[in-house]
């Protein structure tokens, strides 16, 4: 890595001495629905996409040393792939359909500040499952988080699945809520 780089072990989510190869790989499984849909939004055929998708992951993987500790992995991933896609799209000259890329930089652009959005709006939903009672935490991790059938949680916590379908329904109503004021007010977590 350059020494003007941090570390994965100066990264704040990461704790220990870590595996570049391994971090890498936790950090492209994370992202790469980020990535699909940022190259689907730009691209209008799903194996082109996938196609310039493979070609990234692998430029992401031979330029990984080039990614800035603390910097935005999401970001950097979606800088690359715009750019492997616009190789792509030179090398399919022939195709009567093309974009200029003035309108795919405008594009992408929007597609930066949207992604930067959906972070905060990830950060602030955190942040307001944290605020949560207890009982609702639990309920809200039950259900979404390990994936529990309403009616297992209904079985088991001697509910009708009605109440249970209400309680859920106010938690998401008062976490869209928080969500909501945290966004107008530009609060982040």
């Amino acid at each position: 890595m350059n020494s003007s780089h941090k570390t994965p072990e100066h990264d704040a989510s990461i704790t220990g001495p870590i595996d570049h190869t391994e971090e890498f790989v936790r950090l492209l499984g994370q992202t790469r629905r980020h990535r699909f849909a940022y190259l689907m939004s730009l691209m209008n055929d799903r194996n082109d996409v996938e196609e310039v998708l493979q070609e990234t992951d692998l430029v992401l993987w031979r330029k990984f040393d080039d990614f800035e500790w603390g910097t935005n992995f999401t970001a950097w991933s979606c800088r690359v792939a715009f750019n492997q896609m616009r190789a792509w799209r030179q090398k399919q000259q022939r195709s009567r359909l093309q974009f200029s890329d003035e309108f795919l930089t405008a594009v992408a652009t929007q597609l930066d500040t949207q992604t930067d959005r959906y972070d905060q709006r990830l950060e602030n939903l955190r942040a307001c499952v944290r605020s949560l009672p207890e009982r609702h935490r639990q309920l809200i991790d039950q259900r979404y988080t390990e994936g529990e059938k309403i009616e297992s949680i209904a079985t088991r916590t001697g509910r009708s699945l009605d109440a249970v379908y209400r309680m859920l329904s106010r938690i998401r109503d008062s976490l869209r809520n928080c969500v909501t004021r945290k966004m107008n007010a530009g609060v982040t977590s």
